[in-house]
């Protein structure tokens, strides 16, 4: 009796579901086999979307900030799953291996190029949407604090300062960033001068690989390890949590915003601003921000740097350091402002002075707009000419945004190796650009990516060489990408976008996904690549292993799976 009632309870689970998936095969698999292997099955209907349900199109929009990547053209997932526990993801990955059906994680939808969300691979796919999984756990008498992949910074940052006033996290700038994403590119902010990446400052993480088991860092092993902490996303597994250093910080800082036009001697001042920044105190960094601006009380447009500032002290020994070191700028005590770490989060991120830090656990961006965004990094002085060349483009876009990080300090004593990211000493600032705009018309679109491609084309003769290099988390499909129709990744195809976002370190890492995931499963379209003549060996030893000790079946013929 007790077999019948649990089959009645099986079939109204799967009638009542039966509208999610019915019409497409594609879905009916996917969602019998997440039947399967559930054991509460009450919640599927809880993070099972399919595009015929209301929730769906809001669902994909929800996190996603970029919105060219949701345009009417861009591709859509078969599907969303938005887990509430590891096991729903553990579920998930086996489900998918067994189907042969691609999946896509997504922490914040910051990638650049959608990929967490959108495709442009022919492959059907699957996004698992981890923005319910956003627990912070903080200690900070360990130094140290558990945070799940769907938190935000901001949200962490948050949480750090509630528990402490002189802690803090080296992490992003934008308060909305997904932190299981971020940390995997590096992550880099305003503290970076002085603690280096967020990467950098991980301790420990949780993910779970192409077998469904989820591994610590003991499990996973250095190698892995090693490889996930700036190696980017998507290639190795799914980032679960991170265990990231906590890092002194004063009760106060100081801050400060100062803009100077082409008219105020821009050009100049940003010419010896590239010379000074990486020579800083460490416990200082000044970035800046370069937008079109108009002229007051004219029809006439100009060129505007803002210089977006954070020092680790108060206002007196900042204006010491300033009058010594780079003076042309002009800082007085009344551009500063002093204020708590937690404060300066917001105002290094835009936020006016009067928003109260709660708007931290939003999780939401400031703004969105369709944009096109490429990076570079610098090792000598872009001369005056070379800047009046910028400004000559300038004028003939709408928004174009050039963002300049410096480097130095604590980002110059870290090897190259200690983890993928190796834009490291000898590197004066790395350059962000960005192209937006606010319609969803493709013309519209290919004008203006048109446009930063012929700026980036330009600065080629200013910036590094052999390889030029880039920041992955500021992903650029122009670079290169895997084939479209989903087969085998290719070492030399992939070595063409791999050197410039990892240089030398490229080689490990391919080294390292061959012996961790050598049936390639974690890919997209610019995943890093297994080793071809391996594959097959790697493949033969790992069902072996896996059919071995990992898992077994329970008395219901389910898989156990054992971390």
């Amino acid at each position: 009796m007790a077999y019948f009632s649990r089959f009645l309870v099986l079939l109204f689970l799967l009638t009542s579901l039966s509208p999610l998936c019915s019409s497409n095969p594609f879905q009916d698999s996917f969602h019998q086999c997440l039947s399967a292997n559930t054991d509460s099955l009450t919640q599927l209907t809880d993070i099972f979307f399919t595009p015929n349900t209301t929730a769906f199109t809001p669902l994909l929009n929800s996190t996603a900030q970029n919105l060219r990547c949701i345009a009417p053209y861009a591709a859509k997932p078969e599907l969303i799953l938005t887990p509430l526990h590891e096991s729903h993801i553990q579920t998930a990955v086996i489900c998918a291996k067994k189907l042969g059906i691609q999946l896509r994680f997504r922490s914040g939808g910051h990638d650049y190029e959608g990929i967490s969300y959108t495709s442009v691979m022919d492959l059907p796919y699957v996004v698992v949407d981890l923005a319910k999984l956003r627990g912070i756990d903080v200690d900070v008498e360990d130094g140290s604090v558990w945070v799940q992949a769907g938190a935000t910074v901001g949200e962490l940052y948050y949480r750090v300062a509630e528990k402490s006033k002189t802690h803090g996290i080296p992490a992003g700038l934008c308060t909305s960033l997904g932190v299981g994403g971020h940390i995997t590119g590096g992550a880099y902010g305003s503290m970076m001068r002085k603690y280096g990446l967020g990467a950098d400052n991980a301790l420990d993480a949780k993910i779970i690989d192409a077998n469904g088991r989820l591994l610590d860092r003991k499990a996973m092993g250095e190698d892995v390890f090693w490889a996930i902490r700036g190696g980017g996303g998507g290639s190795f597994g799914v980032i679960v949590s991170w265990k990231l250093k906590l890092v002194p910080v004063p009760e106060t800082v100081t801050v400060f915003n100062v803009q100077k036009t082409l008219e105020q001697g821009a050009t100049n001042i940003l010419y010896k601003w590239q010379q000074v920044a990486p020579q800083l105190d460490e416990n200082l960094f000044i970035r800046v921000i370069i937008q079109n601006s108009n002229i007051p009380n004219t029809t006439q447009r100009t060129i505007a740097t803002t210089y977006n500032a954070l020092f680790l002290g108060d206002v007196n020994t900042l204006q010491d350091i300033m009058k010594e070191s780079f003076p042309e700028l002009g800082l007085t005590k009344a551009d500063c402002f002093e204020m708590s770490w937690l404060e300066s989060v917001l105002f290094i991120a835009g936020y006016p002075k009067t928003v109260p830090t709660a708007v931290l656990l939003a999780g939401k961006p400031a703004f969105l707009n369709y944009f096109k965004a490429k990076s570079d990094f610098v090792t000598k002085p872009i001369p005056e000419e070379g800047l009046e060349g910028i400004w000559k483009r300038y004028a003939e876009e709408e928004s174009p945004l050039m963002i300049w990080n410096p480097y130095g300090g604590m980002m110059a004593k870290i090897p190259e190796s200690s983890i993928p990211f190796p834009h490291r000493n000898g590197t004066l600032f790395k350059i962000q650009y960005v192209n937006t705009w606010m319609s969803p018309d493709k013309e519209v679109m290919n004008k203006h990516v048109d446009w930063i491609r012929k700026l980036h084309n330009y600065m080629t003769q200013y910036v590094s060489m052999f390889p030029r290099q880039a920041y992955v988390n500021y992903r650029d499909l122009d670079l290169g990408m895997n084939d479209k129709n989903g087969d085998d990744t290719s070492f030399v195809k992939a070595s063409a976008w791999g050197t410039k976002y990892f240089k030398d370190n490229f080689n490990r890492l391919v080294k390292v996904k061959t012996e961790f995931d050598p049936d390639d499963f974690f890919k997209h379209e610019q995943s890093i690549p297994v080793l071809p003549l391996k594959r097959k060996v790697q493949k033969s030893k790992h069902v072996k292993k896996d059919n071995g000790k990992k898992c077994k079946k329970d008395k219901k013929g389910r898989k156990v799976i054992h971390h």
